[in-house]
């Protein structure tokens, strides 16, 4: 996308630095993203001053899958017609001429320490992982840093999904929670994962009682908190102060809600064209068949750009270090972090292809969606940023 591609008062946005956004985003990343961030905060109706927007705004999606890939199949090639998708990625081709598919990028924290997994968590920030197994530290995302600049133009600053809870465990010096978090609200904060299909519909929606239920409980939990200051340790007071900082976002959050539910009604400015659900609120609970868990996972995601709820989303398809198991496939005989170490073994490599093409289906089948939703002159997926990653390459050799 050229900033020229952009409307003018977009360009006029005020935009984080050069510096500033690569701090938040990491080396690998930074550059690349740069002459998009202004679309991403461009004049949105509801903000002091601000003009009503006249057409769609832009959003940004990262799509993590765990365990790497098997890299003889992965990738795309130069052909007589064009680009060529190998293998793995021939599930995409109906959105081919949307996709640019990377390759070469390095980031050299992923080696610092020992563990072949852990190091590498950083994807969506390129900052260090701290070695340890209490205080835990990564580096804002870039996710995050575009909530911070634009979150407050929609009820949610970024939704935040998955599909598998964290482990409690420690491997090599490290904790196992950097294996379930791509998204850092802080160094030292994941974003909160919603993995329960029904609980991460239910953020989408609400009709004012949630917003007054949820803004006396903060009125108590603050009342709490604050007595007990000047009774704490020094690195209790920080933790507090950590705490207060979560609680004011969380205010902001219900006062957005309540902006957009008037800007909902006044119909001032652009309008999502998508006004109520697609799909029915999912049952409790995590759905038996991994594969309805998957897709309503994505659905929402969808649902949420579609809606205009946030126009910022992570969803880890499955945690790194993953033992997810795809036996629907056929002849899959172990979980994918099991099935990533072939060794070389002829099964286990088909296997473990498979797999990775299971998760490019999912990825088509969303892009695919996002392209049918119409924005005027544009689509959804026109209007969409949406990148594709895992913290490894070759999930053998890491």
């Amino acid at each position: 996308m050229k900033s020229s591609d952009l409307p003018s008062s977009s360009r006029r946005h005020r935009l984080p630095s050069r510096r500033h956004f690569l701090r938040g985003a990491g080396v690998a990343f930074g550059l690349p993203w740069l002459e998009s961030m202004n679309a991403w905060g461009s004049t949105a109706a509801g903000k002091a001053g601000a003009a009503a927007r006249t057409e769609a705004p832009r959003r940004f999606a990262a799509l993590f899958m765990g365990n790497g890939v098997n890299p003889h199949h992965w990738g795309a090639t130069n052909g007589p017609n064009g680009m060529e998708l190998m293998k793995t990625l021939s599930p995409l081709e109906p959105v081919k001429d949307r996709l640019l598919v990377m390759k070469g990028l390095w980031n050299p924290t992923t080696i610092e320490g020992p563990g072949g997994h852990y190091p590498k968590m950083n994807v969506l920030s390129g900052l260090t992982v701290k070695q340890t197994t209490t205080d835990v530290q990564v580096g804002t995302t870039m996710d995050q840093v575009m909530a911070n600049e634009i979150g407050q133009d929609t009820p949610m600053p970024s939704i935040v999904l998955g599909t598998e809870p964290p482990r409690y465990s420690t491997d090599s010096g490290f904790t196992s929670l950097y294996s379930a978090y791509i998204s850092w609200s802080s160094p030292t904060t994941p974003a909160p994962k919603e993995i329960y299909p029904q609980q991460a519909f239910d953020q989408l929606f609400d009709d004012g009682s949630k917003r007054r239920r949820d803004k006396s409980v903060l009125d108590l939990v603050l009342s709490d908190a604050n007595s007990l200051r000047g009774k704490v340790s020094n690195r209790d007071a920080q933790k507090l102060d950590e705490y207060f900082t979560s609680v004011r976002e969380l205010e902001k959050r219900i006062e957005r809600a309540e902006d957009q539910s008037k800007k909902d009604t006044n119909g001032q400015g652009w309008q999502p064209t998508v006004k109520e659900p697609t799909f029915p609120r999912p049952d409790a609970g995590i759905p038996a068949d991994v594969r309805d868990h998957l897709k309503l996972q994505l659905d929402i995601m969808v649902l949420a750009f579609q809606m205009d709820r946030t126009r910022i989303a992570t969803m880890m398809l499955n945690n790194d270090l993953s033992q997810m198991n795809l036996g629907f496939l056929g002849n899959i005989k172990g979980g994918i972090h099991e099935l990533s170490h072939h060794a070389g073994n002829a099964e286990r490599l088909d296997m473990y292809q498979r797999v990775n093409q299971y998760h490019m289906l999912l990825l088509s089948e969303t892009l695919q969606k996002m392209d049918q939703t119409n924005e005027g002159e544009r689509s959804l997926l026109d209007n969409s940023m949406i990148l594709f990653c895992s913290s490894l390459w070759d999930g053998n050799a890491h």
